[in-house]
């Protein structure tokens, strides 16, 4: 009996305490943002770095879409295009953005399966976007750019390229796919929904940007 009760308050607690332990973490980032504000005049509110942030970025988005916010924020973009070493950064930062955030990106869209890391085993990734023309034209065929995460921490993982011909897109929107692999396989897809698999060639081909 004590070993079924202390099996049941894992099974609430584990979830729980690692989503509290998450959502800590980002309020504790999002709460960053009181630097803004000079320490003479910050108030102790808890909760008021998330929302300065949240209209921080509100108020970014509002500038860039219109024309003169536009011009605005290149002209303080324009010293991180030409520092050395901080354009590296800063580009691939943005690049990054673009096509994760973008309603045209087509980054981290579909779910795939490889068969990594050796054959006979498969492992379920994300396409990541546009391979390197190089990598295409030395492996001589066409190939996809899939990164496979670690779990359960999918921050982590592997990059990799792999024949577009070998590769499979799975019928699964990426947080399902996600949280499959954050839950370490325990948690699976719609069981209603029977995942079928067809070859990756027939998605809609990755935009060049």
């Amino acid at each position: 009996m004590i070993r079924r009760w202390f099996l049941a308050g894992l099974l609430v607690w584990i979830p729980l305490g690692g989503t509290l332990l998450v959502i800590r973490f980002l309020l504790g980032l999002l709460d960053t943002s009181l630097l803004l504000i000079p320490p003479s005049l910050r108030p102790d509110i808890p909760g008021l770095g998330a929302l300065l942030s949240v209209a921080l970025v509100l108020g970014t988005g509002a500038l860039a879409a219109n024309f003169l916010g536009s011009k605005l924020l290149d002209w303080i973009e324009y010293p991180f295009d030409h520092i050395p070493l901080v354009r590296s950064f800063y580009g691939g930062m943005k690049k990054l953005a673009e096509s994760l955030f973008s309603e045209k990106g087509t980054s981290f869209r579909k779910v795939v399966l490889i068969e990594w890391p050796r054959a006979g085993q498969w492992s379920i990734g994300f396409q990541a976007g546009e391979p390197l023309r190089q990598v295409a034209d030395i492996a001589g065929e066409d190939m996809i750019t899939v990164f496979v995460p670690t779990t359960p921490n999918p921050t982590s993982g592997f990059l990799m390229t792999v024949p577009l011909r070998s590769a499979r897109l799975l019928d699964l929107s990426v947080e399902e796919g996600m949280r499959y692999v954050i839950s370490l396989g325990v948690v699976p897809p719609n069981p209603d929904a029977r995942p079928s698999m067809r070859p990756a060639s027939a998605a809609p081909p990755l935009s060049a940007e």
